[in-house]
């Protein structure tokens, strides 16, 4: 290659590549007090048992709009997980996790307000795992979560009340690395 060829291209290779649009994380669920911090946590062994894995994939390759797939593995058989993106990170208090991640912020917190608690303003997603506890769900929201602010993927229990209702925090995916 000619050397003024080499010299132009030098600032090109030099340059860090883009970065991806799309994410992939996967992770067993361990306990929260391991020797090694983990990335995925199990607060209820009877529904996510230690050793159970988890994969997030997110996908923000179109401008505005963010897709999550989660597909699980080893959970509790024919069971209901409501799914949300939090803002804090994982640790050994479930709490940790803080409040659900809002496009919107709500200014009043805990958020109850239905214009700041709604589909359209967090992420809400329904794991239902099958006979061997395996599941996979995607959801796409209209926006893209602001960088380090959605720290956490936390999988809720569940209740009575309806699907979507969030319940126990059972375990938690961090998401930043």
């Amino acid at each position: 290659m000619p050397a003024p060829l080499a010299a132009a291209l030098l600032p090109l290779a030099l340059l860090a590549p883009a970065a991806s649009r799309v994410s992939v994380l996967e992770a067993a669920f361990d306990p929260a007090t391991a020797f090694v911090p983990p990335t995925a946590v199990s607060y209820a062994t009877d529904l996510v048992p230690y050793g159970s894995h988890a994969r997030v994939v997110t996908d923000r390759s179109v401008p505005g709009r963010t897709e999550f797939t989660v597909t699980v593995s080893g959970l509790a058989p024919d069971h209901e997980f409501p799914v949300h993106l939090h803002t804090g990170s994982c640790g050994a208090d479930p709490a940790s996790s803080g409040p659900h991640y809002q496009d919107a912020v709500d200014p009043v917190q805990p958020s109850t307000d239905p214009a700041y608690a709604n589909e359209r303003n967090e992420l809400r997603l329904l794991l239902r795992t099958d006979g061997q506890g395996k599941a996979t769900a995607t959801t796409a929201v209209a926006w893209q979560p602001r960088p380090g602010e959605a720290r956490s993927l936390v999988l809720h229990a569940g209740t009575p009340a309806g699907p979507h209702a969030a319940g126990d925090r059972v375990a938690c995916v961090k998401l930043e690395r």
